[in-house]
């Protein structure tokens, strides 16, 4: 079935353009939450009408993306994770937590739009994530993994028995 989608929907399309989806689909989904419409002449009429509306929103979009791609990649991202004497860390650093430390620092980016070059990283270093943007546009975020203070974590442990101790002994 043809349809003309009246907004933007994930892993679909974009607002305006016309997609040929299953029928149980479009019957099920995508007709009753107002998301598209049937493909006929007075849809097609009423979006040629739209259609400059749609490009100026599409042209805005490309835009922010492209303000977006700058700021990520000029942004340094440090991590600290703790690991071994031999760098390797005790967890991962995955999506998740490179888009935690992007919200940080004010970026809001969905985890699913972060690609690693692997699964996860898992050692102290430098590494580079690709950030999917708007359309084919992506950008290239440094990151830099570094080791948790060994003794920073030793103080911590003997602040925490101390008070395990002096609350044992009240």
């Amino acid at each position: 079935m043809k349809v003309i989608l009246n907004v933007d929907v994930k892993s679909l399309g974009e607002e305006g353009d016309v997609k040929n989806v299953a029928n149980g689909y479009a019957r099920n989904f995508l007709l009753p939450r107002n998301l598209a419409v049937p493909y006929n002449e007075a849809t097609v009429l009423m979006f040629e009408a739209k259609k400059a509306e749609i490009e100026a929103r599409k042209e805005q979009k490309r835009k922010d993306s492209a303000s977006l791609k700058e700021k990520l990649e000029a942004a340094n991202i440090e991590i600290s994770m703790p690991a071994g004497n031999n760098g390797k860390l005790y967890g991962a650093v995955t999506t998740n937590v490179i888009a935690d430390a992007l919200a940080k620092l004010g970026f809001e980016v969905e985890r699913k739009r972060i690609d690693l070059a692997g699964i996860a990283i898992k050692t102290v270093g430098n590494y580079k994530a690709t950030v999917k943007l708007y359309e084919a546009q992506t950008a290239e975020v440094k990151i830099a993994v570094v080791a948790q203070d060994s003794e920073n974590k030793a103080e911590a442990k003997k602040e925490k028995k101390a008070e395990a101790t002096e609350e044992k002994a009240e």
